[in-house]
């Protein structure tokens, strides 16, 4: 097992990255966050493959435990569920000094750490992702948030967890197809900030079956997040890169009722946004094609059926948008992202050169 420290304002936390180790929970939870009580938060793909696991940790380590099990699916991440988890957090008496445990993917990591910012106004949260997307990106940092019928992660807090538990085994039950999506969010890592894992993923595609290589690339990623949200916490500079293809990917994943993963339009709306950069001279021919054809050689989709306007309209609730302006990560090299903020008729632009294939 290895360790980062994330050191922000709000809290300093250690993301462990092992094999094996979700067994350890309890231990990780009860030195970091504490408490007497504890409420297990999973989907109903989850808990039946690690629950058990888990809870048992967690009541080695002295907790008692309740458990709440969510229908698998972005669909969960609504308010009505999030009401939901919220009175069964009060039911089972959790108070101040307790803690919700967070098992599964950044849906349930969504779902469970904005229940936790918000019930008596802040309790500790331990985030146990079990998907890649959520090892790489969304169990660090301490966004949460859940969707509204205008658009995605509107509503949310930033809460930074007690700790984070990533059990690269846990990925051994994940599909191929799952796999595949948070590959999306591992590409956009290389593309915005590093390109030795870039090459790497050129050379020789991440592979489910390869766990040394999957827990390495789960390290660099972790650190590139480190750096960031330890430098910008709320997204107010730097922290902004993150969102690299996740304008366009977020509209195309909206248009799709979210039956198209996240990591999917991650992937799309980075190809996207790489062509029209490439179009509008900001970066070269080459490096929107070196882009493409990674995202097509992990079988990602690098375009969208969705017609340019209906991308725009949904853009047009996106939160990133100040007024009839917009912020987006425009790409320079490979390695190499830069924010801008645009008025939202120079964004059109973007998505019409962005859409139309190579």
């Amino acid at each position: 097992m290895k360790s980062v420290e994330v050191s922000t304002a709000q809290r300093s936390y250690k993301v462990c990255v092992g094999r094996n180790i979700l067994g350890e929970t309890g231990r990780f939870a009860r030195t970091s966050a504490g408490g007497r009580r504890a409420m297990l938060v999973s989907d109903s793909h989850v808990m039946p493959l690690y629950g058990r696991k888990v809870r048992s940790s967690l009541e080695a380590a002295g907790y008692i435990v309740s458990e709440v099990t969510v229908p698998a699916g972005e669909q969960t991440k609504n308010m009505g569920e999030l009401a939901k988890l919220l009175e069964r957090i009060a039911e089972a008496g959790l108070g101040r000094d307790d803690v919700v445990v967070a098992l599964g993917g950044g849906v349930v990591g969504d779902l469970a750490g904005f229940a936790a910012a918000t019930y008596m106004r802040g309790i500790q949260v331990v985030q146990v992702p079990t998907s890649l997307l959520a090892m790489v990106d969304s169990s660090v940092g301490g966004k949460t948030a859940v969707d509204l019928a205008a658009g995605k992660n509107l509503a949310g807090a930033f809460w930074q967890p007690s700790s984070v538990v990533a059990d690269v085994e846990a990925l051994r039950t994940l599909s191929p197809a799952l796999f595949r999506d948070s590959v999306g969010e591992v590409i956009k890592y290389g593309v915005m900030s590093d390109p030795e894992l870039f090459e790497s993923l050129e050379r020789q595609p991440l592979d489910l079956g390869d766990f040394d290589r999957i827990g390495d690339v789960v390290l660099r990623n972790v650190r590139t997040k480190r750096d960031v949200v330890d430098a910008d916490e709320r997204e107010a500079g730097l922290r902004q890169t993150l969102n690299l293809g996740h304008t366009i990917g977020h509209a195309i994943e909206a248009e799709s009722s979210y039956a198209l993963g996240h990591g999917s339009c991650v992937a799309a709306g980075l190809c996207c946004m790489a062509r029209a950069c490439a179009r509008k001279g900001l970066c070269g021919d080459e490096t929107a094609r070196r882009i493409d054809a990674v995202v097509a050689a992990h079988r990602l989709p690098t375009g969208t059926s969705v017609s340019p306007d209906k991308l725009y309209q949904r853009s047009l609730a996106d939160k990133k948008r100040h007024g009839d302006q917009i912020n987006i990560v425009v790409v320079r090299d490979i390695g190499s992202v830069e924010v801008r903020r645009v008025p939202l008729e120079e964004y059109r632009t973007y998505i019409d050169l962005g859409c139309a294939p190579l």
